[in-house]
């Protein structure tokens, strides 16, 4: 069955299943009523797997369902709607997965007149999937199978066309690696959660989509009205750009470590080091001022990882080598660049330029200042389609080991580790990639290999809920806490945070979502217990941003993103505010009820490491002597969301209320 026009409402009202068993492919309408329940993006993806993944399924089995699903807005006309969201159910935690990407993926999958793609089933031999505006079909993969995806994707242009774009798995989601995502556009990762394992377990190495239809909207003038205001007040302030250096972020690091009180986020600032220096602008910033994580999560940023350190790894230092900016599909802020870096006299490397996380992760993390090895670090795992933030906190946990005799030179090969030895660190990760040595026990994350190892390996060992956290520290800023602890897919710092709920300004649009002081102290910082309200707003917002497929930073970067205008330009609703709202809040109660159903209690069995909480305390620093308590994070967290604390159920009135009377069911 071949895709049929759209009514003119960015959505398609159909979705395409892939049973790689019998390599049959069918499509399914869905109605508006869905989508005005859900949108599109990770809520659609939602409810196909609440209601389509078999309880207990094992998540590398057959019976697991891996999507890729567009947004509501993508290729509307409006800004930042140029991600896509990877769902599963995660191998990693046995419960929901969702990991997202932006390049140019989404809108070239969208344009198969499809709205999202699922695959279920095992295939007997390695294949993709080609999709375009007029066929679907599975094609063998056998000469692809081993290649990275840097490679795979040149392959499968060539093959298929300037305008195919790829989504595909390197070695690390072929030997069903923990830490695996999935790529587009040269090595952008959607990378969290183990679903790039999952694509490889079902033997699938790409999905090619190479559409050229165009959805329709309901009124195409209101959105390039809505743009082009949007874009204007984008431009403002410039001249900070001007002026923003790493000694200036180190500055503003500085004040932000030694201020007693705790102030609001200007979303202009954002906004200009993102223009610059895209999230590597962070770098210094957040070692000084106490966001990153130092040492595996028991050092000190200005101590340990002074300004003579971070510098080196810094916004400036990575700039030098910037090639050419680029941007997402849609996207004017452009934060993203490409580097070249001279390894030798005929060898240069060209790849994306690494994000802030992988200069942390491989930085400060480790004590690594030598950021040559970065750039080849973070070529290396975009090429394998590995997660760089848990790759670098599992070699952060294999160096303590190997500080504290649990891992030697025999299991190393005679190569010895520790902190900030770059070559050591470099040799290590190949390892990792490669599932060869020490790197098979490291490949799946650190809560599996202190599993493995014993011997008292699990005190090194940082995760939630067997994630390694992002690099933002909870003692830093708490919300970050609550999000790593009470989300269905744990370890998640895009979700919500004070930070984050700053500078995304949502007090503007939604009432209850009240507005925060200006200057905060740091004991009402740490009151988490009348935050719950506030932080569960910040996440039905970011719900909602993932339905619509848009990016966050267009959240995040001034002027009030118009996205509720913007959906309903699309389609032609006059839904308010708050009524999107509550779709993001739906989606939130479907995660929640995909794990209670797997018999997961987020706030019960994701518990956070006790270095992510302060126990024991750091002795110096922005965070010294503070201990986050787990309970009241939880107790704030699921209070606000109207979930039982000790049983994770939900309030059987509140699901009804949302329309969602099936996941009442089955709970109550």
């Amino acid at each position: 069955m071949k895709p049929t026009r759209s009514e003119g409402k960015g959505f398609f009202s159909k979705v395409v299943f892939v049973n790689l068993d019998s390599g049959k492919l069918v499509f399914e309408e869905l109605d508006e009523a869905f989508y005005r329940s859900y949108l599109g993006g990770l809520g659609l993806g939602a409810k196909i797997l609440w209601d389509r993944v078999t309880t207990g399924a094992d998540a590398l089995g057959p019976d697991n369902i891996l999507g890729f699903a567009t947004g509501t807005l993508t290729d509307t006309g409006a800004l930042f709607a140029g991600r896509y969201t990877l769902l599963g159910k995660s191998p990693v935690t046995g419960g929901w997965a969702d990991a997202n990407s932006g390049g140019y993926f989404a809108p070239a999958l969208k344009r198969c007149g499809i709205d999202a793609v699922f695959f279920r089933g095992i295939s007997p031999g390695p294949v993709y999937l080609y999709i375009d505006e007029k066929e679907a079909t599975l094609l063998d993969a056998s000469d692809l199978w081993g290649k990275d995806t840097i490679e795979t994707e040149v392959l499968l242009k060539e093959r298929h066309g300037k305008r195919a774009e790829v989504a595909c798995i390197g070695q690390a989601g072929e030997k069903r690696s923990l830490m695996a995502g999935v790529s587009t556009d040269g090595g952008r990762l959607a990378a969290r959660l183990g679903l790039g394992a999952v694509m490889g377990a079902k033997r699938l190495k790409a999905v090619v989509a190479a559409g050229r239809k165009k959805v329709g909207v309901a009124d195409p003038e209101r959105i390039k009205a809505l743009s082009g205001a949007f874009r204007k007040r984008l431009e403002k302030g410039g001249y900070l750009e001007k002026i923003i250096g790493d000694r200036l972020l180190h500055k503003v690091g500085q004040m932000t470590r030694k201020s007693p009180f705790y102030m609001r986020q200007p979303p202009q600032l954002f906004r200009a080091m993102m223009k610059k220096y895209g999230t590597s602008s962070m770098t210094v910033m957040s070692a000084e001022g106490g966001d990153s994580p130092v040492k595996n999560w028991h050092g000190v940023g200005y101590r340990d990882f002074p300004f003579s350190m971070s510098e080196a790894i810094g916004a400036e230092r990575v700039g030098a080598f910037e090639d050419k900016k680029y941007g997402c599909f849609s996207c004017p802020l452009r934060c993203g660049a490409i580097v070249k870096v001279p390894l030798d006299e005929k060898n240069i490397l060209e790849m994306h330029r690494p994000e802030y996380e992988t200069l942390c992760a491989f930085g400060a993390l480790l004590l690594n200042r030598d950021l040559g090895v970065i750039f080849r670090v973070n070529d290396l795992l975009n090429r394998a389609g590995m997660d760089t933030i848990s790759c670098g906190a599992t070699v952060a946990f294999a160096i303590e080991c190997f500080e504290h005799g649990i891992i030697t030179d025999k299991d190393t090969g005679g190569v010895p580790l520790s902190w900030g030895d770059s070559e050591g660190i470099l040799n290590l990760t190949r390892l990792i990639t490669a599932r060869e040595g020490i790197g098979d026990l490291l490949a799946d994350g650190v809560k599996k290999a202190a599993e493995r190892l014993g011997r008292g390996s699990e005190a090194f060992a940082v995760h939630c809920g067997g994630i390694e956290p992002p690099m933002h520290d909870p003692k830093f800023d708490p919300g970050f806490g609550m999000a790593y602890l009470c989300e269905p897919a744990p370890g998640r710092h895009m979700v919500y945070s004070i930070m984050l709920m700053d500078i995304e300004r949502l007090d503007r649009k939604f009432p209850q979502t009240r507005k925060p002081p200006i200057l905060m102290s740091g004991r009402e910082k740490y009151n988490l217990t009348d935050k719950g309200d506030f932080m569960a707003a910040g996440c039905f917002f970011r719900m909602l941003v993932d339905c619509a497929g848009c990016c966050v930073f267009g959240t995040q970067v001034g002027g009030e993103m118009p996205l509720v205008e913007w959906l309903n330009a699309s389609t032609g609703w006059d839904l308010g505010n708050e009524e999107y709202l509550r779709i993001g809040e739906r989606v939130e109660h479907l995660r929640h009820a995909f794990n209670l159903r797997e018999g997961i209690n987020s706030a019960r069995d994701f518990a956070l490491h006790p270095r992510l909480t302060g126990h024991p305390p750091l002795d110096c620093g922005p965070a010294a002597g503070v201990s986050l308590d787990r309970g009241s994070m939880a107790e704030a967290f699921y209070r606000a969301m109207g979930w039982d604390i000790e049983t994770g159920v939900p309030d059987k009135e509140r699901l009804l209320a949302l329309g969602l009377k099936d996941v009442a069911e089955a709970f109550l």
